[in-house]
């Protein structure tokens, strides 16, 4: 499997702490700006475009080439967060590849949906929407089937740890799903969830980077829109690359 991490584009809340260095006002699920468009449709456009052209004389070369998808990426899968900034980015890729989007209730952002309380300063767990709401908007999002007239959220806001379980029941079911295989997946996620589910895969059988710095201080570093590899075929486990944007031009880059 290859499995490649895709931060959403910039969020109505990315604009609102890059302008004013706080969270004050914040959605709950918010959607994309229109400069979150413009990194959706360039990440789309470089997703899908082929890269025929002259090979290198040595196989070796050629393949180290195609590890940095100097060939493109002829993705298999495409899977989202239903939250509305995960699903606008996919929905840009999947129009460009033609591919198929699934919605994947557990690769939501650190949290859920919810909000701070403007009199009381409580953070409260919100519904989110329920399937009705995701059938008129995204019309092309394949839902799971437990999601029904109940918003898919419904509960407290989810602390470090819990998310830190979550992302570990994500990688045990992305491995079920697609380990063994020569499938090419593609997560559109967010970046507080990134950070759990980086380290669960990475982490050593004695849990040490996590006893070292604390689950709060492990951080890796995603830019939005930004691209990450890793290769797993049985046998061994590769990083290939992490936050790769470099198909954005500078005035693009954010986060």
């Amino acid at each position: 499997m290859l499995l490649y991490l895709i931060r959403h584009a910039q969020s109505a809340n990315n604009d609102l702490y890059a302008r004013t260095g706080s969270s004050d006002g914040r959605s709950a699920d918010p959607p994309l700006t229109e400069l979150g468009h413009r990194q959706a449709e360039l990440l789309a456009h470089y997703l899908a475009t082929s890269r025929e052209g002259p090979r290198n004389t040595s196989p070796i070369l050629d393949e180290f080439a195609a590890r940095h998808n100097r060939r493109g990426f002829d993705l298999t899968h495409l899977y989202c967060s239903l939250m509305t900034r995960a699903i606008q980015t996919g929905s840009y890729i999947a129009t460009a590849t033609g591919l198929p989007i699934t919605g994947w209730v557990e690769v939501h952002e650190r949290g859920g949906v919810h909000h701070l309380d403007e009199i009381s300063g409580e953070d409260i767990g919100l519904p989110g929407p329920n399937r009705a709401w995701f059938a008129a908007e995204y019309p092309h999002l394949i839902l799971p089937d437990r999601l029904g007239d109940a918003g898919w959220w419904n509960r407290p806001p989810e602390t470090i740890t819990e998310a830190l379980d979550r992302a570990n029941t994500v990688w045990l079911q992305l491995l079920e799903r697609h380990g063994g295989t020569e499938d090419r997946v593609a997560i559109v996620s967010h970046l507080g969830f990134f950070q759990s589910l980086l380290t669960v895969m990475l982490a050593t059988e004695s849990g040490q980077a996590v006893r070292s710095f604390g689950l709060s201080r492990i951080m890796f570093g995603m830019s939005n829109v930004s691209i990450s590899r890793f290769e797993l075929d049985g046998e061994s486990f590769v990083v290939r690359y992490l936050n790769r944007v470099d198909f954005l031009p500078e005035e693009l880059i954010t986060g």
